[in-house]
C-alpha cells in the first residue's frame, strides 16, 4: 500500500471520527432543546392550570360573598318591614273593632226605629245608652305617612369599578423568575447556596430558600432561610445525596412570593465534620457537630478534637459560639496537623488557634495582631492555602523542611492573614477546642 493510500486512509478515519462527534454533538443539542421546549410547554401547562383553578376559585368565593352580602340585606329589609308593619297592624285592628261596633249599633239603631210604640221606648233608651258607652266622637289616629319608614337601597355603583380596577390589575405572567440560583457549592455535609437577582426592575425585600432530597415523590420542599442575603450554608446534609434547591423573592411592600427559580441539583460528597466521641469533660449533639464543655472539676483541662482530620485546604472551617463560659486565656479553637491526647489546650507547636479573648496563636507562640473576643453568637472562621508544594530546604518531601499555608483567621469584622510552617506536608488537618472553664457550646461546620 503507497504512502498517499495510507495518508488517504488516515485522512478518512479522522473525517469519520470528526463526523461521529460532530454528530455527537449535534445530538447533544438536540437533547438540550428538547428539554427546553419540554420545560417551556410544562411551565405553560402548570402556569395555566394555576391561573383556571386560582380564578376558579375567586369566582367561588366572589359569589358566595355577595350572596352573604345580599341574604344581609335582604335581612334588614325584613326587619324594618315587620318593625314598621306591627303597629299599623295594631291600629289596624283597632279600627275594624271600631267598624264593627258602629255597624252592630246601626243595626240596633234601625230596629228601634223600626219597632212598635209600647216596645220604642225601651228599644231606644238602650240603644241611647249603648250609644253613650262607645264613644263615638273618639277616633283612633293615624300615622301620616311621612312618619311611616319608605324602605330604599341604596347601592353604590363604584364597586364595579374598583373591581374592575383591581381585578385588570390581579396576578401577573413572567417568563423568568425573578431571582435565580447562581452557585451550589459542597461543604462538609452541608451545601453553600448562592443566588442573584436576574430581574433588575424587581425591588426584592425578601428571599425564601427551600430544599428537599432529590428522587422522593414523598417528599416535600422544607423552608432553609427567608431574608435579605443572597446566601446559605444549608446545614445536616447526607452525601452523596442529591438535593432539590429553589429560591423565590418577595417585592417591597408585597405580601405574595414571586414564583420560583428553576430547581436546581447539588450534592456534598465531603463527610460532615464531627468533634471525637469519649472525650472527658465534653457532651456531643447527636450528630457529634456540636460540643458543650459541661465539666470543669478535672485537674487539667483536655482538649477536643476532631474525629478524623477532614479539614483540607481551601475550605471554610467555621466555628459557631452559641453558649459561653467563664474566659480564660488558655481556652482554644483552632486547627492542627495531629491529635495530641495529652495536650491541655492548641496554644502548642504544629496548630494554631485564637483563644476566647482575641489571641491569636501560632505554634504556641501569641501573634500581636488579636481579634474581637469570642462571644455568644461570634462565628470564628479558618481559610488556609498551600503557599509552596514542597519544603523550602529543598524538593525532596521525605528529608524534611518546612511546609507553608497561608491562613486566614476571621471573627466578627476583622480577620488576620500569617504563614504557618509546619514540618510535613499535609493534605488534611484536625480541628479542636479547649475550654478551662464549663459552659461553652460550639458548633463546627
Amino acid at each position: 500500500m503507497s504512502v498517499e493510500v495510507d495518508l488517504l486512509l488516515q485522512e478518512a478515519k479522522e473525517s469519520i471520527e470528526a463526523a461521529q462527534n460532530y454528530r455527537s454533538e449535534l445530538q447533544q443539542r438536540l437533547n438540550g432543546l428538547n428539554q427546553a421546549r419540554k420545560q417551556v410547554r410544562g411551565s405553560s401547562g402548570q402556569a395555566r392550570e394555576a391561573l383556571r383553578r386560582h380564578f376558579t376559585e375567586l369566582q367561588a368565593a366572589a359569589g358566595r360573598l355577595l350572596t352573604e352580602r345580599l341574604n344581609a340585606l335582604l335581612a334588614e329589609v325584613d326587619a324594618i318591614e315587620a318593625e314598621s308593619v306591627k303597629p299599623l297592624d295594631d291600629c289596624q285592628s283597632l279600627i275594624e273593632h271600631g267598624v264593627g261596633q258602629a255597624d252592630e249599633l246601626l243595626r240596633e239603631g234601625e230596629a228601634a226605629l223600626r219597632c212598635g210604640l209600647g216596645e220604642k221606648e225601651d228599644q231606644l233608651g238602650s240603644f241611647t245608652k249603648k250609644a253613650m258607652h262607645i264613644q263615638l266622637d273618639s277616633l283612633p289616629e293615624v300615622p301620616a305617612l311621612v312618619d311611616v319608614p319608605c324602605v330604599s337601597a341604596q347601592l353604590d355603583d363604584s364597586l364595579l369599578g374598583l373591581l374592575r380596577e383591581r381585578v385588570s390589575r390581579h396576578g401577573s405572567v413572567s417568563s423568568h423568575p425573578p431571582a435565580q440560583i447562581e452557585e451550589l457549592q459542597e461543604r462538609p455535609g452541608s451545601i453553600l447556596v448562592r443566588w442573584c437577582k436576574v430581574d433588575e426592575d424587581f425591588a426584592a425585600a425578601d428571599y425564601r430558600l427551600q430544599y428537599r432530597r432529590a428522587g422522593s415523590g414523598g417528599s416535600q420542599y422544607e423552608d432553609a432561610y427567608i431574608g435579605r442575603d443572597c446566601e446559605f450554608l444549608i446545614l445536616h446534609l447526607d452525601p452523596h445525596t442529591d438535593y432539590l434547591f429553589r429560591v423565590c423573592a418577595r417585592g417591597e411592600g408585597r405580601t405574595e412570593w414571586s414564583p420560583w427559580s428553576i430547581p436546581q441539583t447539588g450534592y456534598t460528597t465531603l463527610t460532615p465534620h464531627e468533634w471525637c466521641p469519649g472525650t472527658e469533660g465534653y457532651i456531643l449533639s447527636s450528630r457529634r457537630n456540636i460540643a458543650l464543655r459541661n465539666d470543669s472539676s478535672q485537674s487539667r483541662c483536655t482538649v477536643l478534637y476532631s474525629n478524623a482530620p477532614t479539614y483540607f485546604c481551601g475550605q471554610t472551617l467555621t466555628f459557631k459560639i452559641s453558649a459561653a463560659g467563664p474566659m480564660d486565656r488558655r481556652d482554644s479553637l483552632g486547627v492542627c496537623v495531629d491529635s495530641r491526647r495529652e495536650a491541655e489546650s492548641l496554644q502548642r507547636d504544629q496548630a494554631v488557634c485564637i483563644s476566647t479573648n482575641g489571641a491569636v496563636f501560632v505554634n504556641g507562640k501569641e501573634m500581636t495582631n488579636q481579634l474581637p473576643a469570642v462571644t455568644v453568637g461570634s462565628s470564628v472562621t479558618f481559610d488556609m492555602e498551600v503557599v509552596n508544594l514542597f519544603p523550602i530546604s529543598n524538593n525532596n518531601l521525605s528529608e524534611g523542611g518546612n511546609f507553608k499555608l497561608r491562613v486566614t483567621i476571621g471573627s466578627g469584622n476583622r480577620e488576620v492573614v500569617f504563614d504557618w510552617l509546619v514540618d510535613q506536608a499535609v493534605d488534611c488537618l484536625y480541628f479542636g477546642c479547649s475550654f478551662v472553664h464549663c459552659g461553652w457550646k460550639v458548633l463546627v461546620y
